[in-house]
């Protein structure tokens, strides 16, 4: 009786979960090894030129910050 209860599981698992379980995970190793797609790689692109705006105009406005409010950073 306790080796059907436990042969039954192993079975069903053996035999529908372990290969849908495998080939799910290589499925997914694969799509990350394949790396970016050339629309991730474009949105990646738009949003590096975006930061380098922003790091710009942030030096644009710490310069003029420095130049009419020396003292600006030290105000608590």
């Amino acid at each position: 009786m306790s080796m059907a209860f436990l042969s039954i599981p192993l079975v069903v698992f053996l035999v529908f979960v372990a290969p849908l379980w495998l080939w799910l995970h290589y499925r997914s190793k694969r799509q990350v090894g394949q790396g970016l797609s050339s629309d991730e790689y474009e949105q990646l692109q738009a949003l590096a030129d975006r930061a380098e705006g922003l790091q710009s105009r942030i030096h644009s406005l710490e310069r003029i910050l420095d130049e009419e409010a020396p003292n600006w950073r030290h105000k608590e």
